[in-house]
């Protein structure tokens, strides 16, 4: 029989994660996960339109052209036995019911935050607290700044001591991936204590 020489060892398979990237309109989730994956990451961004004035707030971001409508998808390889998927959820409103969808089967979040527009991070905080899945914030320095700290953040933002405040820079592969690596600690962290 052909192929019957080659074994199919299931236990040689790595382990996956799913990890969401999660956050308001246009504070740099498309841009995390594409910095950060080593393929080239599926985007479902479609140019912003006359159809969203008046439905999609701008204020802030007058230079943004195109949306995610659906999501990202990216990958890391860790190790020969770990590899990460990253899933970016859309940041409109009108696009929030495939949260759900998105979140089945994530064992953590990174949520960024754009402190030039806080509240748009509002809800992607709220969802991950009520469904109890763990998450870090991840504050992009748009333009390579970083007016407050991370603890003024956290108080701005009303997040619990227990979530990590982290600095970054969604352009920057080594920055996404610190943020990354500290969600998968506190993953472990977790998992140990349980």
């Amino acid at each position: 029989m052909a192929g019957s020489d080659v074994a199919t060892d299931a236990s040689s398979a790595p382990d996956t994660v799913k990890i969401l990237i999660a956050g308001g309109f246009g504070v740099g989730k498309t841009t995390m996960v594409g910095s950060v994956s080593e393929i080239a990451p599926l985007r479902t961004e479609e140019p912003l339109t006359i159809a969203g004035l008046g439905v999609d707030d701008l204020d802030g971001i007058e230079e943004k052209r195109a949306t995610t409508v659906a999501l990202d998808f990216g990958r890391i390889t860790i190790s020969r036995d770990l590899v990460l998927y990253l899933f970016g959820t859309p940041g409109q409103q009108r696009f929030w019911f495939m949260w759900n969808d998105l979140a089945l089967g994530a064992l953590g979040a990174v949520v960024l935050v754009d402190v030039r527009r806080p509240e748009s991070s509002f809800a992607a905080i709220d969802f991950f607290e009520r469904r109890g899945i763990p998450f870090v914030v991840g504050v992009n320095g748009f333009h390579g700044e970083h007016p407050y700290p991370a603890e003024d953040i956290r108080d701005a933002l009303a997040v619990p001591e227990h979530v990590q405040v982290l600095l970054c820079d969604a352009r920057e592969r080594e920055s996404c991936r610190d943020v990354l690596i500290a969600l998968i600690d506190q993953l472990i962290a977790t998992a140990v204590q349980a």
